[in-house]
């Protein structure tokens, strides 16, 4: 049975051909394959091209974004049976105005996450991940030396101590606190002092060592709120290429309405009723901005105004 994708950055078609990659010469193989593709990234932003249906990765064979990107490429899978690549290109100059000129621009990934087909945006946020996990981690945190590339760029070996690194996934929880002992059900919103003027969003934390997400849920609307939680509901997931986060959505019933902010993380909360989340989702609030469609603060607010019963109905 097919799996539901809800989540933008969710969904990815590839083959990821996990039992493969460490075959060298398979590898090897996949890269002298002549229907072999490559995307292009600078800096973790994807080149798109215009289409007519709207914008759209721009894929090169994988030779010349080998001639463009030497020694960077990344193997992401097979579609069907072709191979699919990925390159980047580092440094402050766009390559677009030199190497890849005429072949599309470079868009910032939560740009480009806003206009991408569900597919190619969750292709470019897996490329985006793993390089942005190959620039911070180039050295062995075993003994300091400088690591090798291996595995299609899915792990990184230490020559000196023979240490294997992986890419890591940091788990966030993010939730939305729900209230149902007042008139009506209302949930919770928070805004932290960075955002765009009038955006707030669902309450969210890293898990720390030792806990589950349920306990981590609860902390973090603690710490952040003042809240107490007493139920919580699993809604879906989300990969966050921002480095690399997974993002657990989560309902979560909390006892009182007694919120308040913390002031270090977030500086203001506001509770709704379902008519006012819809009013936020629709850009009709006077005073509140909803979270950008493709997040998954968007859904689990989208979800709490169309559901009925369970926990937070």
């Amino acid at each position: 049975m097919a799996l539901p994708i809800l989540n933008t950055f969710a969904g990815n078609p590839l083959d990821r051909a996990g039992d493969r990659r460490n075959d060298t010469a398979w590898l090897a193989e996949m890269e002298a394959d002549p229907e072999a593709l490559s995307m292009v990234l600078w800096e973790g932003r994807p080149l798109l091209e215009a289409h007519p249906d709207g914008p759209r990765l721009a894929w090169v064979a994988l030779p010349h974004a080998k001639d463009l990107v030497p020694d960077r490429s990344l193997f992401l899978g097979l579609w069907k049976t072709a191979p699919v690549f990925a390159v980047e290109f580092v440094g402050s100059d766009d390559p677009a105005t030199g190497p890849v000129q005429g072949l599309g621009s470079f868009t910032e990934m939560r740009e480009a996450a806003a206009v991408l087909s569900g597919a190619e945006a969750a292709m470019a946020g897996t490329a985006k991940s793993l390089f942005d996990w190959r620039r911070r981690h180039g050295f062995c945190a075993m003994c300091g030396q400088e690591s090798a590339n291996a595995c299609g760029g899915w792990k990184r070996i230490c020559p000196a101590c023979g240490a294997e690194h992986f890419p890591r996934v940091d788990p966030v929880t993010i939730m939305l606190p729900v209230y149902r002992g007042g008139p009506e059900p209302i949930c919770l919103l928070g805004r932290q002092a960075a955002w765009p003027v009038g955006r707030m969003s669902a309450l969210a934390g890293f898990i720390e060592p030792g806990e589950t997400i349920e306990e981590g849920c609860a902390r973090e609307i603690l710490e952040e709120s003042g809240l107490t939680v007493t139920a919580v509901r699993y809604h879906s997931s989300q990969p966050w290429p921002f480095p690399s986060q997974l993002m657990i959505g989560l309902i979560a019933e909390v006892s009182d309405d007694q919120a308040a902010p913390d002031q270090t993380e977030l500086e203001a909360v506001a509770w709704l009723t379902r008519s006012e989340a819809a009013d936020v989702l629709a850009g009709r609030h006077p005073a509140i901005k909803a979270p950008p469609p493709f997040a998954i603060a968007h859904t689990l607010l989208k979800a709490w105004v169309e559901e009925e019963g369970g926990v937070g109905g």
